[in-house]
């Protein structure tokens, strides 16, 4: 089955000089995008994967959850002659009350972060939600999806982070 992607509410004007509405804009998007992927997020515990269409797994791990927001993590998992590689590498908190994604921290898979927590600026924070809009949307496209029912990525081992 083909998925159609979603049309963005992005004005390509905002694509080059990002403005405190359109990263809002952006943050609503990626609140949609997540809850596409992982429709039951709040109800949602520990690590889950998904192997997609192209048999690469997507790792989901809710790192806490509350009654307004999920703090997670989602990665691929990629195995290569080195080892398993996390990339990208995402960190974000979802508030379900407001429908919005905060990005925390995002890593690329190169070895280089996206956006730096330590006092970030509107420009980090517009590349990182829309790099993270870009890739969210792809998932989707690949097919995967979050369910309760899913497999662990790994039981009992958090996922870490690329370095």
């Amino acid at each position: 089955m083909m998925l159609q992607r979603p049309p963005s509410r992005i004005p390509q004007s905002w694509l080059s000089s990002p403005t405190l509405g359109a990263l809002m804009n952006v943050c609503d998007e990626n609140y949609l995008l997540v809850h596409r992927l992982a429709p039951d997020l709040p109800n949602l515990r520990g690590s889950l994967v998904t192997p997609g269409e192209a048999g690469i797994e997507l790792c989901l791990e809710v790192m806490e959850q509350t009654k307004f927001t999920s703090l997670i993590q989602l990665t691929y998992l990629l195995a290569l002659e080195q080892g398993p590689r996390r990339a990208p590498d995402a960190v974000m908190r979802v508030y379900h009350d407001s429908r919005q994604v905060e990005v925390l921290d995002i890593r690329d898979g190169s070895g280089g972060q996206i956006s730096a927590q330590t006092v970030p600026t509107l420009d980090h924070k517009w590349k990182a939600n829309l790099f993270l809009s870009k890739w969210l949307a792809y998932c989707l496209r690949q097919g995967h999806r979050f369910a309760a029912e899913r497999s662990v990525c790994e039981p009992g081992r958090p996922i870490e982070t690329t370095t």
